[in-house]
C-alpha cells in the first residue's frame, strides 16, 4: 500500500470549525498556510492565527483547500491518530540510575519504553535530557516559544554528566540551556541525586551553575535515585540514609533565601522523600513557590495536608455538621506506600477526631515486587496490595468494606495496576470495594466520609464526583 502524506484525522469534534467545514475522520491534513506540518509543534503554532488556509485530502484522494476565519487560539476541533503527529523519540542514554533498567523481566512492553521527547515535555510535563535534540529542535522551541521545557540536568559537570548518562554528547548538550535562557524560554530542572556521585561539592557546583539561568529557569527539584532489587550488573548506587538526607536539606535550605531575595523564587527544592528520610517537618507552603515541582514529589505531602485540613475545617463549619457527625458510622481502610504511611495516619486521626463514628485503618504496603527500597504508592502492584491486605484481614483486623487507594497506583486512564491486575480482580480476591482517590486532600476527605464516593475516568483524565452528582 502506498504511504499517504499528511496526518490522519481520527476524530472531528462535534460543533467544531472542522465539522462545519465537513472535515471527516479518515481525512488527512496536508498543510496549514502553505506549510507542511511536521508534528504537533508545527500544528499548534500554525493554527493559532485568525486567518488560516488548510489543505485536506479526502479518503478518495480529492484535495480541499479550506479558508478559515476564527478567533486567535481557537481550536479547529481536529483529533489526530497520533497525539504527537509523529513517532515518539526514545531515550539514547543509559543513565546509571535509570528506573526502567531496574524493571523485572516479562512485564508489558510499554513499561520498557524510555521516552526523551521535547514535545512530551511541553505537552505533558515530562523531563528530557536534551541529548535527543538537534539545533533544529532548539530553534523550533525558540521560534514557537514553547514553554515550559522540563530538563533533567543531574549535573552541570560535563564529564560527570557524560558518565552518569552514559552518553558522550551529554556534556555538550548543556549548552542548549544557555540558548533557551537567552531567548527567555521558561524552564524547570531536575536533579536525580546519587549518593557519592553528584551530591556534595558536585551538587553545589550544579546549583551555582543553574542559578545563572534564573529567572527563566524557575525551579530545580532534587530527588533521590530510586533503587529496586533488580540492579544486577548495573552501576552500584547507595541509598541515602537519615544523615545523608539531612545534609542535602541543610545545603539546599541554606541557599534558598539568597535566591528568594533576588528573584522572588526559592528556586532549588528537595523532594518530599528527603524530608521523610530526615524525619523533618515539611517546609511551609510559601516556600514551594506555588508548587511548581509538584509532579516531581516536591510539596505533595504539604499540599495534601493543607487541602485535607481546609476541607475538614469547612465541613465542621457547615450547618449540618452536628447531624452528619451523629450519623457517621463507618469503617474503611486506606492503602498507601511506606513513604506516605505516617502522613496518612495523621490525617486519618484528624478525621476520626472530628467524626467519632469513623474507624480508619491505614495499611502501608511493603513493596515486595520491586524491593523494600521502593516506598512510593505509585509503584505498588496489585499482587502486593492484595497479599498484604489479606494478611491484615487474617489477623482479624477490622478493615470495613471499602479500600481507598491512590489513583497513581493505576495505569493512566484504566483500572489496571502496574502488574496488569485489574481493580475488579483485586476486589474479587479481597471481597472489598476498591476506590481510587486523587492526591488532593478534598477528594481524600470526601472518599472517607461518603460511602458512595467514586472516581470516574473520562478521556484519560480523572473526573471526581460524588454519587449524588451522578444522579444515583
Amino acid at each position: 500500500m502506498k504511504h499517504r502524506k499528511g496526518h490522519l484525522i481520527k476524530e472531528v469534534l462535534s460543533g467544531s470549525i472542522a465539522e462545519e467545514l465537513e472535515v471527516e475522520a479518515g481525512d488527512y491534513l496536508l498543510a496549514v498556510n502553505g506549510e507542511e506540518v511536521e508534528d504537533v509543534f508545527d500544528y499548534r503554532f500554525l493554527v493559532k492565527d485568525e486567518e488560516l488556509e488548510i489543505l485536506i485530502e479526502k479518503a478518495d484522494g480529492e484535495q480541499w483547500e479550506l479558508e478559515i476565519e476564527k478567533d486567535y487560539d481557537e481550536e479547529l476541533g481536529i483529533v489526530f491518530e497520533n497525539d504527537l503527529m509523529s513517532e515518539y523519540h526514545s531515550c539514547r542514554n543509559r543513565c546509571i540510575f535509570c528506573f526502567i533498567d531496574q524493571m523485572p523481566p516479562n512485564m508489558r512492553e510499554t513499561l520498557y519504553f524510555k521516552d526523551d521527547d521535547s514535545r512530551l515535555s511541553f505537552l505533558q510535563g515530562n523531563y528530557i535530557t536534551l541529548t535527543n535534540m538537534s539545533e533544529k529542535d532548539i530553534d523550533r522551541i525558540i521560534r514557537f516559544h514553547l514553554a515550559p521545557i522540563n530538563i533533567s540536568v543531574h549535573t552541570t559537570n560535563p564529564e560527570l554528566r557524560c558518565q552518569m548518562l552514559h552518553n558522550r554528547f551529554a556534556g555538550k548538550t548543556l549548552e542548549y540551556l544557555k540558548r533557551l535562557y537567552e531567548h527567555q524560554i521558561e524552564m524547570n530542572g531536575q536533579i536525580v541525586l546519587c549518593k557519592g556521585i553528584n551530591d556534595g561539592k558536585e551538587l553545589e557546583r550544579t546549583v551555582d551553575d543553574l542559578s545563572a539561568y534564573l529567572p527563566f529557569l524557575r525551579s530545580v527539584s532534587v530527588v533521590p535515585a530510586g533503587i529496586t532489587k533488580y540492579r544486577d550488573h548495573l552501576y552500584p548506587i547507595e541509598l541515602f540514609d537519615k544523615g545523608g538526607a539531612e545534609k542535602v536539606i541543610d545545603y539546599i535550605e541554606s541557599r534558598q533565601p539568597e535566591f528568594y531575595e533576588r528573584y522572588g523564587l526559592h528556586f532549588i527544592h528537595p523532594s518530599d522523600e528527603f524530608y521523610l528520610l530526615a524525619e523533618r517537618e515539611f517546609p511551609e507552603e510559601e516556600r514551594y513557590d506555588g508548587y511548581i515541582q509538584l509532579e516531581n514529589g516536591v510539596g505533595m505531602m504539604r499540599l495534601l495536608g493543607e487541602e485535607f485540613a481546609d476541607s475538614l475545617r469547612c465541613r465542621i463549619q457547615e450547618p449540618g455538621y452536628q447531624e452528619e457527625k451523629k450519623r457517621m458510622q463507618r469503617t474503611l481502610t486506606i492503602a498507601t506506600g511506606k513513604l506516605a504511611g505516617g502522613m496518612l495516619e495523621g490525617l486519618a486521626e484528624r478525621a476520626m477526631n472530628a467524626y467519632p463514628g469513623l474507624r480508619i485503618r491505614v495499611c502501608s504496603i511493603r513493596n515486595d515486587f520491586f524491593g523494600e527500597t521502593i516506598t512510593v504508592s505509585g509503584l505498588i502492584t496489585g499482587q502486593d496490595l492484595v497479599k498484604q491486605v489479606r494478611e491484615l484481614a487474617a489477623e482479624k483486623k477490622e478493615l470495613g468494606d471499602t479500600l481507598l487507594i491512590s489513583s497513581n497506583m493505576l495505569r493512566s486512564g484504566e483500572n489496571v495496576f502496574l502488574d496488569d491486575m485489574t481493580v475488579a480482580e483485586a476486589e474479587e480476591m479481597l471481597g472489598m470495594r476498591i476506590c481510587p482517590v486523587d492526591s488532593r486532600g478534598e477528594d481524600l476527605l470526601n472518599a472517607i466520609l461518603d460511602p458512595e464516593y467514586r472516581m470516574e475516568r473520562e478521556n484519560e483524565n480523572y473526573v471526581y464526583i460524588q454519587a449524588y452528582e451522578a444522579g444515583e
